[in-house]
């Protein structure tokens, strides 16, 4: 399937890193409103630069627009591609709120098109095994979910120095003002929705905790959300997304006879570890006495700093094998997992896993995260989609 890239911005890069690794994905051409910008990306990537916006809709060539611009300018921007008759991957999110978002959905229809959006990590080998454990009842009865993407504080680390291998600086401004929860939540949203169904009703929180980042914005979105998520079966998940407390990435499932979990969302190969609950007397054993060695070694040597893991973990047999991929320094992810999803429901002529109405779903539970105010709290969700599938395992 032919693809064209709608805006060449810092993403854009990491989505072509592993274009080579879906032999049936092929890219077009690429447009981007700053002519400089799409100079240099399609200069890098050796690709041709459409002279128009219209012009790439008029590219009968382009099968699938993979719409990479602004998040605020996501719903015109699809809007158009569908009007043009082009399928339409979008990142995340699929609009800002469900209302737009399911407008889409229903052109799409309309149409006879595909829109799907990201993110597409519930496909990569960490998502698939933590959901093997899940199906083979690995903790039993599950009552709780932890999980979390925050991602320290970013404006100290020098955000107004990174840059995409073809030079697009990562899009500070824009990034505050949206706001990291638009941004990042969907990541492990996503995963839960997959495990566990839409989400019921939610109970949450939002703060702006620094309110000067160093950059004037027109308007700095929270910097920290929470809440707390009820699911059928009697699941809640706590959530947290922010910019500000220590990095951790981490999703725990916690069920009646153990835990599963996996340390890091944002590398597709991280492994999934299994702690029954009580552990047994090896576990245990092996758990307290690193642990003790750890706390002697610190203390003996007066060490001004802690160390850390030395504890017992057993590694989960994962679902799926496959290559590691990289879509640059410190992106151990596959960018192009969802487009390529998309492509084959299209051939294959089954629903995308990645489905607009998962996006519908979740703008509405992103909405309820980043601005509470606007609703009647805890919120009953009223947006659904059809269960689904996991990939083939083995």
């Amino acid at each position: 399937m032919n693809l064209a890239i709608l805006g060449c911005g810092y993403v854009a890069d990491f989505y072509m890193a592993t274009v080579p690794d879906h032999a049936d994905l092929s890219i077009s051409g690429a447009f981007d409103t700053d002519p400089q910008r799409l100079k240099a990306f399609a200069g890098h990537h050796g690709m041709k630069a459409y002279e128009s916006f219209e012009a790439m809709l008029a590219d009968p060539d382009v099968d699938m627009v993979l719409n990479l611009t602004n998040p605020r300018a996501h719903y015109d921007t699809t809007t158009a591609c569908l009007e043009a008759g082009k399928h339409v991957y979008s990142e995340k999110p699929l609009a800002m709120e469900s209302v737009p978002a399911a407008e889409l959905a229903d052109l799409a229809k309309q149409k006879g098109l595909r829109v799907a959006t990201a993110p597409c990590s519930m496909l990569t080998d960490t998502a698939q095994t933590l959901w093997k454990g899940i199906k083979e009842d690995a903790v039993g009865p599950i009552r709780l979910v932890y999980a979390n993407f925050d991602s320290g504080m970013v404006h100290r680390l020098n955000p107004a120095g990174w840059r995409s291998v073809s030079g697009a600086p990562w899009p500070m401004k824009d990034e505050f003002e949206v706001g990291c929860t638009y941004e990042h939540a969907a990541y492990v949203l996503s995963w839960l929705a997959a495990y566990f169904g839409p989400a019921r009703r939610i109970q949450s929180y939002a703060s702006t905790r620094i309110k000067d980042k160093g950059i004037a914005v027109d308007g700095m979105a929270p910097d920290f959300t929470a809440a707390c998520i009820e699911y059928d079966n009697d699941i809640v998940a706590k959530v947290t997304f922010g910019i500000v407390a220590p990095l951790d990435k981490g999703i725990k499932i916690i069920g009646e006879n153990g835990i599963l979990y996996t340390k890091y969302v944002r590398d597709d190969a991280s492994p999934v570890y299994f702690q029954p609950t009580p552990p047994d007397k090896i576990q245990n054993a092996i758990s307290r006495r690193l642990g003790n060695l750890r706390t002697q070694i610190e203390h003996r040597l007066g060490l001004p700093f802690s160390i850390s893991g030395l504890s017992y973990e057993k590694k989960y047999p994962s679902a799926r094998r496959s290559k590691a991929v990289r879509s640059g320094r410190n992106k151990p992810v596959d960018f192009m997992r969802g487009p390529a999803e998309l492509a084959a429901a299209i051939r294959e002529n089954r629903p995308c896993r990645l489905s607009p109405e998962l996006g519908i779903h979740m703008a509405e539970l992103i909405e309820s995260l980043q601005y509470p105010e606007r609703f009647d709290l805890p919120r009953t969700l009223t947006t659904t989609f059809d269960p689904i599938e996991p990939l083939p395992w083995g």
